[in-house]
C-alpha cells in the first residue's frame, strides 16, 4: 500500500475512535487530529515527484568553425583562426583548453582563437561548463592548417587580461633610464582586452609615489625569434607627454647588457610631436640619441589604426607603416659594434609618460590609451 493511503487509513480509524470516546464539545482535540491527518497526507507521498536538481550544468554542446574550410581546404585557409561555439543548460561560465597549452575563461557562448605553428596539426579541445564549483566537460578533435610564415600571433580575441602564456610584465617606477614619470603595473586599470582590442592605458593618478600609471608588457621568456617580419596594428594615445612604443630587445640582455644586446624600436611616438612616428636602432656604435633613425608623418595616428612593421634579415632592418617604408638600416660593415642583431629578440609594448623622448606632460592630461588589434610575427 502506498505510504499516503496507509497513513490515511490509520488516521481514519483513530479518528472514528475519537468520535466515539470524546465528546463533540472537545473541538480542540478534533481539530488537532484533523490537522495532523492533513499534514501527513500532504507530506507523505510522491517519491517519483521529488524536485529535479538544477545546480549542475547539462546538455553541453561544442562546435568548431575553422575559418576558410571548403572542398579544396578541408583544414582551413591557413590563417589558423577557429571560432568555437558552445552552450549548456544552467551554465554561468566556460573554460576552454585549446589543446596546445593555451586556455581561456568566458561567460560568452563563443570565442575566436588563432593557432600558430606551421603545417597541419591535430588538437584535442576541451570545454567545461561551470556553475559555481559544479561542471561538465566535452571535447572535440580538430585539424588546423597554418600557412608557413606565421610563428607568433596574438589577436587579443579573449576578453580580460593578456594571455600569460604569451606575455609578462615589467613593473615599478624609477625612470627606466629615461627619466619617465609613470609607475608600470599589470592592473586591469592599465591593461585589458575587450571587443578584440588590447588597451594599454596611461593614467594620471597617485600610485606608489608616482603621479602616473601605465603598463609595459613583453614576451621575454615566452617568445623570441631571429629574423622575420613583425606587424602590429595599432592606434596611438594622444596628449602631451605620452610616449607609446612598439619595440624589441635582445634576449641576451641579462648577460650582454644594453646596448650590446641591440634594441629595435619599431614605432615610437611623442604626443608633443603629434603625428610623427619614428623607428630607430640602438647598437654599441650608436645608442641613446642614436643616429640610426627614420620617421614619417601621419595625420591620424590617434584616430585610426595603422600597421607598424619591421622586416629583419641577416642583412638589414626595414621599417614601414602600412607598407610605406621610411627607414632601412644596412651598415656596410657588420660587426658586434654595428650589428648586434644576430641573436633572438623579444617584443615589448608600452606607453611611457614624459622622459627624454616624451617631454613635458600636459597638465590637463588625465588618461589615454594605445589600442592594439593584433601582434603577428612571420618568418
Amino acid at each position: 500500500m502506498p505510504r499516503a493511503y496507509f497513513a490515511l487509513g490509520i488516521l481514519n480509524i483513530s479518528f472514528k475512535k475519537n468520535i466515539m470516546l470524546i465528546p463533540f464539545k472537545s473541538n480542540k482535540i478534533i481539530f488537532a487530529v484533523l490537522l495532523f491527518s492533513t499534514l501527513l497526507f500532504s507530506c507523505g507521498g510522491g517519491d517519483d515527484n521529488d524536485p529535479i536538481d538544477t545546480s549542475t550544468p547539462s546538455n553541453l554542446s561544442l562546435t568548431a568553425n575553422i575559418v576558410g574550410v571548403n572542398t579544396n581546404n578541408p583544414n582551413g585557409d591557413g590563417s589558423g583562426v577557429v571560432i568555437f561555439n558552445f552552450s549548456a543548460d544552467n551554465a554561468t561560465s566556460y573554460k576552454i583548453n585549446f589543446g596546445n597549452g593555451d586556455t581561456a575563461e568566458t561567460s560568452s557562448n563563443s570565442i575566436s582563437y588563432t593557432y600558430t605553428g606551421v603545417g597541419i596539426t591535430n588538437y584535442n579541445v576541451f570545454v567545461s561548463a561551470y556553475k559555481a564549483d559544479k561542471f561538465i566537460s566535452k571535447n572535440i578533435s580538430i585539424t588546423i592548417k597554418v600557412n608557413s610564415g606565421l610563428i607568433f600571433s596574438d589577436e587579443f580575441d579573449i576578453p580580460g587580461s593578456p594571455n600569460t602564456n604569451k606575455w609578462t610584465y615589467d613593473t615599478g617606477a624609477g625612470g627606466w633610464g629615461n627619466n619617465e614619470s609613470q609607475y608600470y603595473t599589470n592592473r586591469t586599470d592599465n591593461v585589458s582586452i575587450a571587443n578584440g582590442i588590447l588597451k594599454i592605458t596611461a593614467k594620471k593618478e597617485s600610485y606608489q609615489g608616482a603621479e602616473y600609471t601605465s603598463t609595459r608588457m613583453k614576451t621575454q621568456g615566452k617568445f623570441d625569434f631571429k629574423y622575420g617580419k613583425v606587424e602590429v596594428r595599432a592606434k596611438l594615445p594622444i596628449g602631451g607627454g605620452t610616449w607609446p612604443a612598439i619595440w624589441m630587445l635582445g634576449s641576451n640582455i641579462s648577460t650582454a647588457g644594453w646596448p650590446a644586446c641591440g634594441e629595435v624600436d619599431i614605432m615610437e611616438h611623442a604626443g608633443n610631436r603629434q603625428g610623427i612616428v619614428q623607428s630607430a636602432l640602438h647598437t654599441p656604435s650608436s645608442y641613446g640619441n642614436t643616429s640610426n633613425v627614420g620617421s614619417q608623418t601621419l595625420a591620424d595616428v590617434s584616430t585610426a589604426f595603422h600597421i607598424y612593421a619591421v622586416e629583419w634579415t641577416s642583412e638589414k632592418m626595414t621599417f614601414s607603416v602600412d607598407g610605406v617604408v621610411h627607414y632601412t638600416y644596412n651598415p656596410s660593415t657588420k660587426n658586434s659594434s654595428t650589428w648586434p642583431f644576430n641573436a633572438n629578440q623579444f617584443i615589448i609594448l608600452n606607453v611611457a609618460m614624459g622622459g627624454s623622448f616624451g617631454g613635458s606632460i600636459d597638465a590637463a592630461f588625465t588618461e589615454s590609451s594605445m589600442e592594439i588589434d593584433y601582434v603577428r610575427v612571420y618568418q
